[in-house]
């Protein structure tokens, strides 16, 4: 039986390299794998999922009106697919996370979504908020603050290497921009300043 799973974390924790392993994993057996990413992070160019360590894989891009549903049952008219992969599942409209569990409930396909849990102010995505709610697995991927703990937190940097506490939900960057920490520090730095 097919199930939705929800890999998340903060940045840094090696999402896209499982995401990629896990492709890999299933096309080594013969299966066929659809893999989708977020239309607006077009950081490593349009329509590929990059790891930092240097992997990638082309992708199949997502925006707000993307029907997933309509798109993998239309896919499997042509061939079988036996998983589908979400890059960047932050992204994803309510609608879309309920599109996804009508592939695993209807199709009967698996789907492997990863994604960041929360924004750089510590509130959930919406898309990670769905997940969370409606996945049969929810598995966290851990990397590490400076201190050594768990970081669970992304904080935001201005150009002058300023924690940013206030702007737009979503604005694409990598480790120019943004930095996974632990609970402890991101407090320090972002949360003692909102209050």
């Amino acid at each position: 039986m097919s199930q939705l799973y929800f890999y998340y974390s903060a940045m840094n924790a090696g999402k896209s390299t499982s995401l990629l392993q896990s492709s890999y994993n299933y096309i080594e057996r013969g299966m066929n794998t659809k893999i989708f990413t977020a239309q607006l992070d077009n950081r490593f160019g349009v329509g590929k999922v990059t790891s930092r360590i240097g992997i990638d894989s082309d992708a199949l891009l997502f925006n707000d009106e993307t029907d997933l549903f309509a798109q993998v049952k239309s896919f499997i008219q042509e061939e079988a697919l036996h998983c589908i992969l979400i890059d960047e599942a932050q992204f994803l409209t309510r609608a879309q996370v309920m599109q996804l569990t009508e592939i695993v409930d209807k199709l009967n396909i698996p789907v492997l979504a990863y994604g960041i849990r929360t924004d750089f102010l510590g509130e959930t995505f919406s898309g990670s908020a769905h997940l969370l709610a409606w996945a049969d697995k929810l598995i966290e991927l851990k990397t590490v603050c400076h201190c050594g703990r768990k970081a669970g937190f992304i904080v935001r940097y201005d150009t002058d290497g300023k924690p940013v506490i206030s702007g737009s939900q979503i604005q694409i960057g990598g480790n120019e921009s943004y930095q996974s920490l632990c609970r402890k520090h991101f407090k320090d730095l972002v949360w003692d300043q909102q209050t």
